[in-house]
């Protein structure tokens, strides 16, 4: 047993996958999710179907009180938190940054920096060597755009991603001598329900042909590659940046 990985945005998509496969793989899990909270307990149900503690927490990581309370609410029977997938993010419809006013743009920071900001300052409070901890493991789910801008879309959405980049390179240095790892997942384009969301229902198909491998990525892709950045076997990584984009 590994003790406990927080993962922030755990009821669907790259979250649930990854909350699958970490309780498959010996991870207590504790979610948090922000509306839909039978799809949360939908995936503590699977996690609890291969032996493992599980919970599912109410929370917006934009609101620090919601984060302290997601982190309380870890049990103690579970065992320490060694792990944290800042999963948690928002993308908002296609638009020209010309074009967006600064109630997107804030939402869009606040959900997407602050919200991994807060929860990345919690768990390394909670591993760090330097307190007590045991040590652990922070993977930050970025995205390719943070390298490729995403003009014409999601300028905003990008940008996020790329502070959260720079979140990952410096924390990693601040935290190594202490026990904790900082790495970064940047997916490509993935087979999840966020491109219906916003309007985007045939974004998959009409942009695989620009990626290498012809196809679009599955969440399971992603989770895989998570969780093998929580686990031992990368116990010298750190700082890096793990695409799962197809070659894109």
């Amino acid at each position: 047993m590994n003790g406990v990985v927080v993962i922030t945005g755990g009821s669907r998509g790259i979250g649930a996958a990854t909350a699958r496969r970490a309780a498959q793989d010996g991870w207590n899990v504790v979610l948090s999710y922000q509306s839909d909270g039978d799809a949360a307990e939908a995936v503590v149900a699977d996690c609890e179907a291969y032996g493992r503690i599980a919970l599912a927490v109410r929370c917006d990581v934009a609101e620090e009180a919601d984060v302290l309370a997601l982190f309380d609410a870890v049990p103690a029977s579970a065992g320490p938190v060694r792990g944290l997938v800042n999963n948690a993010g928002i993308v908002a419809p296609t638009m020209r940054a010309a074009d967006m006013d600064s109630e997107r743009i804030r939402r869009m920071l606040e959900v997407n920096v602050l919200g991994a900001f807060l929860c990345a300052r919690e768990a390394v409070r909670r591993m760090s060597t330097a307190n007590g901890g045991s040590g652990g493991s922070i993977v930050n789910v970025s995205s390719r755009a943070a390298a490729l801008g995403s003009p014409g879309e999601y300028v905003d959405y990008a940008a996020s991603k790329a502070a959260l980049d720079t979140l990952t390179v410096g924390l990693s240095k601040e935290v190594a001598a202490e026990g904790v790892r900082v790495n970064s997942v940047r997916p490509g384009l993935i087979e999840t329900e966020i491109h219906e969301r916003n309007g985007q229902s045939g974004r998959l198909e009409r942009l695989a042909p620009s990626i290498p491998l012809g196809r679009s990525g599955t969440a399971d892709e992603v989770a895989a590659a998570i969780v093998w950045l929580l686990s031992d076997e990368s116990s010298y990584t750190t700082g890096t940046f793990l695409d799962v984009s197809g070659g894109r």
